[in-house]
């Protein structure tokens, strides 16, 4: 079961490892996956539509922090 925090009224979802990405979130929602290659951060937008960053980040510190200050974006 995903992990929620909400920081600044944008929910970020933390998946498990054997959660698959496809039907997690809402529109607004920011999830963050771990794969093989690192850690993944992906926006669901309006109808379900999936963006994701160009490259994993390193660390779940790291992806967090950046999930946050989009977040704050996001929420101006």
């Amino acid at each position: 079961m995903a992990t929620l925090i909400v920081h600044h009224t944008i929910r970020i979802l933390t998946l498990d490892s054997e959660e698959a990405l496809s039907g997690q979130g809402r529109e607004g929602d920011i999830v963050l996956q771990e794969l093989a290659d690192g850690w993944w951060v992906h926006f669901i937008g309006e109808d379900s539509v999936i963006d994701s960053y160009d490259a994993p980040f390193a660390s779940y510190r790291q992806a967090l922090g950046t999930a946050r200050a989009a977040a704050e974006f996001s929420a101006e």
